[in-house]
């Protein structure tokens, strides 16, 4: 592991240098807030728990900031990232400020959404700066992807955050908290102010952390089965669980005999129910295929 250098990370001056280079502008399109400030990217890098011999995949590097941080620590970093000019230039960053690590650097350029393997030892970590629009389809993707990726942490807003480690039972608990549950120990792990980023977003950001589940939830139905009913749950949530999963069960009588039948009341709304008690709901889904024993 290389010695950390102050000429290493990047700080406000060289991330607008490389940008003028460039002829980059972050785009709201895409969620762009580069982070400046070599504290906060260090902060992250030990908030993650990175170790000498992990294998970090990193989503939207944008001008290498936090890249370089993980470099400085982890095995091999995997950066993906979507933008043609950003993509092109990550390189290059990585050699000049790191050029001994500079082997143990890979690049995949393509939209995250897509991408279904990467170069190298499978990941064990993914630590990232999501962008905004994207953060939590992105994150489910690459949890579903790669199940050799053990720890997670990524940078989102603020209000993403809560969502993501929100607990059944809280206002802003919903599919975001669900499905991230389905894979993971999911808890808030700090908070970002918005001076750290060029340009300055006008919302605040936090840190999550996920722990992938040593045992997968316990139940029959498929991941895509459970979904279904959360999705069902949260697109109707002010509506009792009888009513708002008629759609998904056939009608509100088919749905009531599933809720029973997973000891759940029909009367409950989802935003109640734990991951493990929406699978089992879905296991009891009047049109289900029987369950080969």
């Amino acid at each position: 592991m290389s010695s950390p250098s102050p000429d290493t990370l990047l700080g406000p001056a060289d991330i607008r240098e490389l940008a003028a280079a460039l002829g980059v502008r972050p785009t709201k399109q895409r969620g762009q807030n580069f982070v400046i400030d070599a504290n906060t990217v260090r902060k992250i890098v030990r908030t993650a728990g990175v170790l000498d011999d992990d294998v970090v995949v990193e989503v939207g590097p944008g001008l290498g900031s936090l890249t370089l941080a993980l470099l400085e620590t982890a095995d091999r970093v995997t950066a993906v990232e979507i933008d043609d000019v950003l993509a092109s230039a990550l390189p290059a960053t990585i050699a000049a400020r790191l050029p001994d690590r500079a082997d143990r650097f890979a690049l995949v350029h393509s939209d995250a959404m897509h991408v279904t393997e990467l170069p190298g030892p499978a990941p064990t970590a993914l630590v990232a700066n999501l962008p905004y629009n994207v953060a939590v389809p992105v994150l489910l993707h690459m949890l579903d992807t790669f199940p050799s990726i053990e720890r997670t942490l990524v940078m989102v807003q603020a209000e993403v955050a809560d969502r993501l480690a929100a607990p059944p039972g809280s206002k802003v608990y919903g599919v975001p908290s669900v499905k991230a549950n389905w894979y993971a120990e999911v808890k808030r792990a700090g908070s970002i102010g918005r001076n750290v980023f060029w340009p300055a977003p006008n919302v605040d950001s936090g840190l999550v952390a996920l722990t992938r589940r040593t045992e997968p939830i316990r139940t029959t139905a498929s991941k895509r089965e459970v979904f279904a009913v959360v999705d069902a749950a949260f697109a109707q949530r002010r509506k009792t669980l009888r009513a708002a999963l008629a759609g998904w069960a056939g009608s509100a009588a088919a749905a009531e005999t599933a809720l029973v039948a997973a000891g759940v009341s029909p009367q409950a709304r989802g935003e109640s129910l734990t991951v493990e008690e929406f699978a089992r709901i879905a296991e009891h889904a009047a049109n289900r295929e029987p369950v080969q024993q």
